[in-house]
């Protein structure tokens, strides 16, 4: 008996374009297509294919997989449910490359490669310390990890201790690892965090938003009073001002301030800046 051939297209196997999808929700297991380079229809043309990760002589264009999208052989399959995002390649002129990811609201934070994070020390073990910092397992430090640490001159960290560090070591088949060195050996801001302060949580899209370098929030939190801020990709934050009061207030502004309009916190800061 003849076998049944599937001339589905890639529209009824549920794969759509990316670029027609850009800002707008995709679900877990969905595959994308990008334009074809090399086609005579051009990008909204029937000329899309489904986007080849292999280094093969047509390719021209490079993509890189951010976050919520996963390479599976030759395709690009999305992971997380959220908006799709895209921002063009340094050169410009699009064409497909670039850098691809999910925007979505997570509470698991789950560790990659380079993110800083602040993480709380739970436990000494040997010459290994671990390191809570809200993934699904604690991360490993080793005393080793810190600017001028040797044998002899051990870094004084305690358990329940705030970390500052990086991963250099984060997949889903390894214990995460940490470091309080850059790739130089210089703490370079890293290492314990002072006794003082207050450490809070957020969500992981008010962390990315409050890191964007044209952030306007952390310009109108500086002019309010003199303080010392540490973000996390992890979601925490730790914050310190000169007094208890001037954290606490800092603390609850930056945690209201992720469902403000501009203008409603404008009012804000106006109120704060006469009292």
């Amino acid at each position: 008996m003849a076998g049944v051939v599937s001339t589905a297209s890639p529209a009824d196997r549920g794969v759509r374009a990316a670029r027609a999808v850009l800002g707008q929700v995709v679900l877990p297991g969905e595959e994308l297509l990008l334009p074809e380079q090399e086609g005579p229809e051009g990008p909204g043309g029937t000329g899309e294919r489904p986007l080849r990760l292999s280094t093969g002589a047509r390719s021209r264009v490079r993509v890189v997989c951010g976050p919520g999208l996963r390479r599976c052989g030759d395709r690009l399959l999305v992971t997380k449910c959220g908006r799709l995002r895209h921002k063009e390649p340094g050169g410009g002129g699009g064409g497909g490359g670039g850098v691809y990811w999910v925007d979505s609201q997570q509470k698991r934070y789950v560790p990659v490669k380079g993110d800083h994070v602040i993480g709380i020390v739970t436990a000494k073990s040997g010459d290994i310390f671990k390191v809570d910092v809200g993934g699904s397992e604690p991360a490993s430090l080793s005393y080793l990890a810190f600017e001028g640490a040797t044998k002899r001159n051990r870094p004084n960290v305690q358990v329940g201790d705030l970390i500052y560090g990086q991963f250099v070591v984060a997949n889903k088949d390894m214990e995460p690892e940490m470091v309080c060195i850059d790739s130089c050996g210089r703490a370079n801001g890293m290492g314990v965090i002072g006794q003082d302060g207050l450490l809070f949580k957020v969500t992981l899209g008010l962390i990315r938003k409050l890191l964007a370098p044209d952030c306007e929030i952390i310009q109108e939190v500086g002019k309010l009073y003199p303080l010392e801020i540490v973000f996390g990709m992890n979601g925490r934050i730790w914050v310190k001002a000169k007094t208890i009061q001037q954290t606490l207030i800092l603390a609850n502004i930056l945690e209201a301030c992720e469902h403000m309009t501009s203008e409603q916190r404008k009012q804000i800061f106006a109120r704060l800046a006469e009292s």
